[in-house]
Order: structure tokens, then sequence, then C-alpha cells
């Protein structure tokens, strides 16, 4: 058994925010596998098998303490199927990658992000793998507190799915041939648009420098 921890708030209200964009991903796994969530002591879980046939038992959560107690719902789990930290995934928001990345991380500390601080609170260990979600730092003057619930814009819509379809995808990978090979894939996904391409120099003009009007002018014939 592996647990996949996709962390985030619970509640209509936070559902599409780019805090809960973890639970987004496990929610894909879920769906994949037509698995169904069930309620457990402070949150949802859901057994699943990921991978090519007959696949690795998960099981995915989706904490119901609110973000800055997610260690609360993850610990007791953790200890129940009596796992080691190698099996343990936590699919986290990041403000310090850009909208459109996918890293696999494996410990380190918490980068500020409440969900896996309190998970290396309880579990005593920073040494379980993450897999971090870009959402981009807040614009200028922006508190990052407010940006992290706020809703996604409609224009990215589009990048989002993606990020989601293959944020799944590198879970499985995950779960089926572990870190090494998730993060061989999928380091390097970046969805974020091409820059523009610079516009090609004007090539220097051949032609010489045109003559002064008077002294090129010819006389008219028959005029003086």
């Amino acid at each position: 058994m592996k647990l996949v921890v996709g962390l985030g708030n619970p509640g209509l209200k936070y559902a599409q925010t780019r805090h809960n964009v973890g639970w987004l991903v496990v929610n894909e796994l879920a769906r994949r596998a037509g698995g169904s969530w069930l309620k457990a002591k402070d949150a949802e879980v859901c057994e699943v098998r990921l991978g090519p046939a007959p696949g690795e038992k998960v099981l995915l959560v989706k904490p119901q303490t609110f973000m800055n107690a997610s260690g609360k719902a993850v610990a007791p789990l953790f200890s129940f199927y009596k796992l080691e930290l190698g099996g343990l995934l936590a699919v986290q928001d990041d403000l310090d990658s850009p909208f459109g990345l996918l890293k696999f991380r494996l410990g380190g500390r918490h980068g500020g992000q409440n969900g896996v601080r309190d998970m290396i609170r309880l579990l005593g260990s920073e040494g379980f793998a993450r897999l971090k979600v870009g959402i981009s730092r807040p614009p200028a003057g922006r508190d990052p507190a407010d940006w992290v619930l706020s809703k996604w814009h409609p224009d990215e819509a589009t990048t989002l799915a993606e990020l989601v379809r293959l944020g799944a995808n590198a879970v499985e990978v995950w779960a089926a041939q572990g870190l090494a090979e998730a993060q061989g894939q999928f380091n390097g996904t970046d969805l974020r648009p091409e820059p523009p391409a610079p516009a090609p120099a004007t090539p220097a003009s051949s032609e010489s420098e045109p003559q002064d009007a008077e002294a090129s002018a010819q006389p008219v014939q028959g005029l003086p």
C-alpha cells in the first residue's frame, strides 16, 4: 500500500482555488480508476490501483482538517498502514514555481506550504516525496495568503486541465515505477507558452546616399 495525499481545504468555497490543486489531481486519479470516496476520521479516502494491471494499491487521501492541520489527517493513516516514508507522496501547490510547471522532490523543508509543514511536524520527518504543482507568485502588491485562496482565471482553464492530467500521469508513474523514474519523465514539464521569437534584424541598406537635388537637376532643353 502507498499513500497519495492531495493537499487542500474542504468545502465548496475552496474547491476551485489555487491552494486546492492537489485535490484536483487526486480527484482525477479516483475518476480514472473508478474509485469512490469514503469518509474516514479527518479525511476522505479512496482505495485504487494505479499503473499497468494489476496495478499498485494506493490510498488516495483528501484531508478534511483544513490545510494548516493536514498532518492530523495523514499521520494516523500512515501509522495504521505501517507505511515507510518512501511510500508517501504529497501533491501540493507551489508558489515558487511558475504556473504550468510540475516537479517531484524528495524531502527538504516545507517552503512555506502549511500542509507540508504540518505533515513534517506530525510524522517527525521531512523524508517523504512531494509533487509540486506550480501556481506562480501573486502579482506585485497582492498578499500571498489571499492569492492561494483565489479562484483560477477563466483564461487559465486549458493549462490547468492539462496540468492536472499530467499530474495524475506523474502520480501513476511514481506509484508503479518509483520516484526516480517519475522525476526523469515529469520534472521537465513546462506548459508555459513559448516566448515570442525576436523580430529579425533589418539588413543595412546597400543603396548609395541620394544626390543633392540641385546638383543632380538637368537643364530642360529650350529653357534658359
